[in-house]
């Protein structure tokens, strides 16, 4: 993925064949979004990239390891000051049966691709990401 210069933090919408694995957030009285549907990410840590920044970051929550040959697509997001990338990533569907749910938020599932992008419960900007993506001629299963 290279050099992208300074950025904040990075999400995967990882695809376990047709569906995204997705984790429930914690509900926590000031967490942004809490109690929402989220995709695996989250802050930069070090000098790390940002595809290896989301890598780090599902390998904690869903302990998978994510491939970079598995991205196929990305982009950067400017939210205020911070830039944030999101990432599309696809696994097989057996990748299911290696997640180990890691120690943020209350569990995990896997998510129609149509449910996440009309869930009331997901964030609206996760959603519009993942339709840049599908706008791209880039199809999913239904």
């Amino acid at each position: 993925m290279g050099e992208h210069g300074a950025f904040d933090g990075s999400k995967i919408a990882l695809f376990l064949g047709d569906d995204l694995a997705v984790i429930l957030r914690d509900d926590i009285p000031g967490l942004p979004f809490a109690g929402y549907w989220d995709l695996p990410g989250g802050g930069r840590e070090g000098a790390e990239t940002p595809f290896a920044c989301g890598q780090r970051e599902c390998q904690e929550e869903l302990g998978l390891h994510v491939p970079e040959a598995s991205v196929v697509w990305s982009q950067a997001y400017s939210e205020g000051a911070q830039v944030k990338w999101f990432f599309v990533a696809h696994l097989p569907a057996s990748a299911a049966d290696r997640v180990i749910f890691g120690n943020e938020g209350q569990r995990w599932m896997l998510m129609p691709c149509k449910t996440f992008l009309t869930h009331h419960m997901v964030g609206p900007a996760f959603q519009k990401r993942l339709k840049d993506y599908l706008a791209e001629g880039r199809g999913v299963g239904d």
